[in-house]
């Protein structure tokens, strides 16, 4: 088997680790732009420090996708409602007649598409450590951290780990994936070594996991639990008030050991090339929706004005809620999902027991040593005309049976959205987009939708699978 992961790392490394002309490239491009931007800030009177930072400056990259950060280092008298402009407008001027995209994190930042490659150029102050004044502040101190702790060895390990992830779709801190970082993936390997030694520990995961680098808190463990209540924990060694791992949704952390587990028992490049996903006919999808007995729900939107990230956080504010609103209509939610193209459509998938519930809902009373609130429920519900049966006892309680007011799930959805949602806690910029237009569509109804979108096909014939690839050849 330890031969078999060698020859598998030994296949992959080659296809991921960059070849010379690539660092060639990138190492031009990157010193070509840092010289613009910061002829950009003399410009404009601005005293700067520009460098290139992430994984290109911890030569962590990857082949197939370099990611080039510069960060401009501004002065830490800018007001922190200028930062954004005053990077954007430098940024522009140095980025010319290429293709820009302004984007919106902690504050606004400029993306570049030159010569097929993707810069991020992002502002931040030139703070001291523990002064920060913005997220980005730390970032520099993190290049540093890396380079000074990780040896040439170690940055393959970072490599197969990052491709490990990408795999099996938990790499990525922005808001749509909710995964691990590309530091945080460093900083595993720091503290583990390898990336087997890595896999090896999270398959082994029965416990919270707390990693402390720099042993802050080695005589106060307590701490660590009352500090950061998440169920991943990784002490970022430039500031041990950060949780690194924070970002890290549970259901990504739980997805990366139930992987980890499923690798080490059988080790294949699918992991780090996954499998395209069978997207359905619409014949078979068609036999799908008859075959589940469940229903399946589809809130159709259109466009959002939002930048991917502020989109995300919306959309999956919104699937919580709309989840809420269900569940509390005594509609059992299976499961559910959100797909958007994040330009002209998103589509909320929810799975249901049933359409159409029953006409009458069991409506529990309290429990009869409760004399006072049984005195009141016998007081409402005794002689009401709209009570079905009862009141009776059944189990020690006071039990009446009721009419349901809404006993079909798209009328359900039709009345409360009418108005956009907020009522029912849709984030705003989703209930504007519904209150402008929206369709409640059932099971077959969505096929318009799914033969148009190929990417929308793949998803939701992912979320009728629901079993991983990575699953089905154990």
């Amino acid at each position: 088997m330890e031969n078999e992961v060698n020859q598998l790392k030994e296949r992959i490394l080659k296809k991921i680790t960059p070849k010379k002309e690539e660092y060639t490239k990138i190492d031009a491009l990157s010193c070509e732009l840092e010289q613009k931007i910061t002829m950009a800030c003399q410009q404009e009177g601005i005293t700067s420090i520009v460098r290139v930072e992430g994984s290109v400056a911890k030569d962590t990259w990857l082949s197939e996708n370099p990611d080039i950060d510069i960060f401009i280092r501004l002065p830490t008298s800018i007001p922190r409602k200028n930062l954004g402009d005053i990077g954007l407008r430098i940024a522009k001027k140095a980025a010319g007649k290429a293709i820009q995209l302004e984007r919106f994190a902690e504050h606004p930042y400029l993306q570049i598409f030159i010569d097929g490659y993707r810069v991020d150029v992002v502002p931040c102050y030139n703070a001291k450590a523990g002064e920060w004044q913005s997220a980005t502040d730390r970032t520099p101190f993190h290049t540093d951290y890396i380079r000074q702790h990780l040896s040439k060895e170690m940055r393959s390990e970072v490599r197969l780990l990052k491709k490990f992830m990408q795999g099996i779709d938990v790499y990525g801190a922005e808001i749509k994936v909710g995964g691990f970082s590309g530091y945080l993936c460093e900083l595993l390997i720091i503290k583990y070594g390898s990336f087997g030694a890595a896999i090896t520990a999270f398959a082994g995961y029965h416990q919270k996991v707390e990693i402390d680098i720099e042993k802050f808190y080695v005589e106060r463990k307590k701490d660590v639990a009352l500090l950061f209540p998440e169920p991943l924990v990784i002490i970022d060694p430039v500031d041990k008030v950060r949780n690194v791992a924070s970002a890290v949704q549970p259901q990504k952390l739980y997805t990366f050991i139930g992987a980890a587990r499923a690798f080490l028992k059988k080790p294949s490049e699918d992991y780090f090339y996954p499998p395209k996903p069978e997207v359905l006919s619409i014949v078979a999808l068609k036999d799908e929706f008859k075959n589940r007995c469940s229903i399946m729900v589809f809130l159709v939107i259109d466009e959002v004005n939002a930048v991917p990230d502020v989109l995300w956080g919306q959309l999956y504010r919104s699937r919580r809620s709309l989840r809420t609103l269900l569940e509390l209509n005594d509609f059992r939610v299976l499961k559910d999902a959100v797909w958007s193209n994040e330009k002209s459509q998103s589509v909320f998938i929810f799975e249901v027991e049933q359409q159409v519930l029953p006409n009458i809902k069991k409506h529990m009373g309290p429990p009869l040593e409760r004399e006072t609130e049984c005195e009141k429920y016998l007081a409402k519900y005794g002689d009401n005309d709209i009570v079905v049966s009862g009141p009776f006892i059944e189990g020690g309680r006071w039990m009446v049976e009721l009419p349901r007011k809404i006993i079909d799930v798209t009328v359900l959805l039709n009345e409360k959205l009418a108005d956009g949602g907020k009522s029912t806690g849709v984030a705003d910029l989703i209930a504007k987009a519904i209150q402008k237009n929206f369709r409640v569509f059932v099971n077959s109804e969505i096929l318009e939708v799914y033969e148009r979108n190929e990417d929308f096909a793949a998803c939701l014939s992912v979320f009728l699978d629901g079993k991983p690839f990575w699953l089905k050849n154990q």
